[in-house]
């Protein structure tokens, strides 16, 4: 509702000035009423914009779950469709929510409500009909003060509903999900739907290597509430990263058996056999979770990596062996390619899906610049001593042999580690694939945004004769009017160039002072 200017008031009658004041009045003690209510709208769940795909997971989420669960995603979901303009959907959603309470919670339902109505009364307020949001805050006031506060209470449910709206927010809120269940535990420890909260909270936040105590923070949830497939392969990944991946796989098996259409547990799963190396597995329970989230980009970018993936494992073995899978290479190679595009399409930053895609065709022209056999002698850190070139290919060996070292070295290391600054690391800029080299350097040391602009360059150089001219898109347009083939040139006419700064790169960069 509009606040009425003073001139408007003067033009009005004495009645109508009466009306419009008490109706300001009315909104504007609404408003303070409304920031004291525990729901969606006060608990700061997004800085930005909403995930592209946010809405098609907790829908999904409202289909597969368990019912109490539902309740959670359906005042979630009302959020949701509430920012995108959908106050009506909004409605329908919460309304959706006060039958499932009174179906699963008959003797909570006044607490169970507090929520839903809180979001009610929001919704209504964005409406502009504030009679009907008035009515649902006195509901909430109604409930509140038999804990002697007029709108807000302390709850170890309520704490549990904004733990599991939180956990739906990314990991970013995934902090801030774990104190709430710890609140609610404190009140109830043996609350099966608090411990399943606390436990994958705990699973999302643990540092590797991981350790004994969230394992059995896991294994209580399951015992708590056997029913819950999610947790049991969360512990199977946990279990699986403390070498006991046998015993995780029986608990994947026995999950997908009795959820075989639940998204989370389809995508925890994947990522189980995709570590495992299980690459055909990983890639069908990958799609499968495609049929219920087909706008999820992240599901596409996994799967393009098990392709990719698929290509080092045949590149890797015996050399007769990937000479008669050369084309399946280039079969996998194009799915790669095709799953990448689609994350891309499906709003996945381009920065990550390029590096990628830039990396697998630039390593094409690394393989053909060396013998097989000399490749093969490259592939492990321990044979770098023993491989004897020609004296020209010693900066390369190095670089490798450096480059390789500093996969396990540190981030502190990482950061510190730069080929080029060191006499014994540092390439001529005619080394053959040299761009190629620089650009697994700066992925190694997670600078996403450097090693795309080099794979970029190997590519241009490799694309360079071509006679569609295609080069052009990666090369400045100085290397073909001088027509030098000069591999140190600058590319900053890169069309990458032109792409916003993932959030890791803006980062990058504040932390260099750029």
């Amino acid at each position: 509702m509009r606040k009425i200017s003073e001139e408007q008031t003067d033009q009005r009658g004495p009645a109508e000035q009466q009306i419009a004041v008490m109706s300001e009045v009315s909104k504007n003690s609404l408003e303070k009423i409304l920031t004291q209510l525990k729901c969606h709208f006060t608990w700061d769940l997004f800085k930005g914009d909403v995930l592209p795909d946010l809405e098609d997971r907790v829908c999904n989420q409202t289909e597969f779950l368990n019912t109490e669960f539902k309740t959670t995603m359906y005042n979630f979901l009302a959020y949701i469709k509430h920012l995108r303009g959908q106050n009506e959907a909004a409605l329908k959603c919460l309304q959706k929510a006060e039958e499932l309470i009174q179906q699963e919670h008959a003797d909570q339902a006044e607490i169970r409500s507090v929520v839903t109505w809180g979001n009610y009364a929001w919704v209504y307020y964005h409406m502009g009909r504030l009679s009907e949001a008035q009515a649902y805050t006195d509901k909430v006031k109604q409930v509140c003060e038999k804990y002697s506060n007029p709108y807000s209470i302390e709850c170890p449910e309520l704490d549990c509903e904004e733990g599991w709206t939180l956990l739906s927010c990314g990991r970013q809120r995934t902090e801030r999900a774990k104190v709430c269940f710890e609140k609610a535990l404190e009140k109830k420890p043996n609350n099966p739907e608090f411990a399943s909260g606390l436990a994958i909270a705990m699973y999302r936040l643990e540092e590797k290597p991981p350790n004994q105590f969230t394992v059995s923070v896991l294994k209580q949830a399951i015992e708590l509430s056997p029913d819950n497939q999610y947790v049991k392969v969360l512990l199977a990944q946990k279990l699986q990263a403390i070498n006991k991946e046998a015993e995780g796989e029986l608990l994947v098996v026995e999950a997908l058996e009795k959820a075989p259409c639940q998204t989370d547990v389809l995508l925890s799963a994947a990522k189980f056999y995709q570590k495992k190396g299980d690459l055909d597995k990983a890639i069908e329970l990958f799609q499968k979770a495609l049929e219920s989230l087909p706008n999820n980009a992240y599901i596409y970018h996994q799967i393009a990596c098990c392709y990719m993936a698929k290509v080092k494992q045949i590149q890797n073995a015996e050399d007769s062996e990937a000479n008669r899978n050369k084309e399946k290479i280039e079969e996998l190679r194009k799915l790669a390619r095709d799953y990448s595009n689609k994350a891309i399409e499906k709003g996945l930053n381009p920065l990550y899906a390029f590096s990628d895609l830039t990396e697998l065709a630039a390593e094409e022209c690394y393989n053909s610049s060396f013998p097989e056999a000399e490749r093969k002698q490259l592939q492990g850190p321990s044979n770098f001593q023993e491989y004897q070139g020609k004296p020209e290919d010693t900066p390369i060996l190095h670089h490798l042999n450096a480059l390789t070292i500093s996969t396990k070295s540190t981030e502190k290391e990482k950061v510190a580690y730069q080929p080029q600054n060191g006499a014994r690391n540092q390439l001529p800029q005619n080394t053959p694939n040299f761009w190629y080299l620089q650009g697994l350097t700066h992925k190694m040391n997670g600078d996403l945004q450097q090693a795309a602009e080099c794979f970029e360059k190997e590519l241009g150089h490799l694309l360079k004769d071509s006679p569609s001219g295609i080069s052009r898109i990666f090369l400045p347009a100085s290397e073909f009017e001088e027509g030098s083939a000069e591999v140190g040139q600058s590319t900053d006419s890169s069309p990458l160039c032109e792409l916003p700064n993932s959030g890791a790169e803006t980062e990058r960069r504040e932390r260099k002072g750029e």
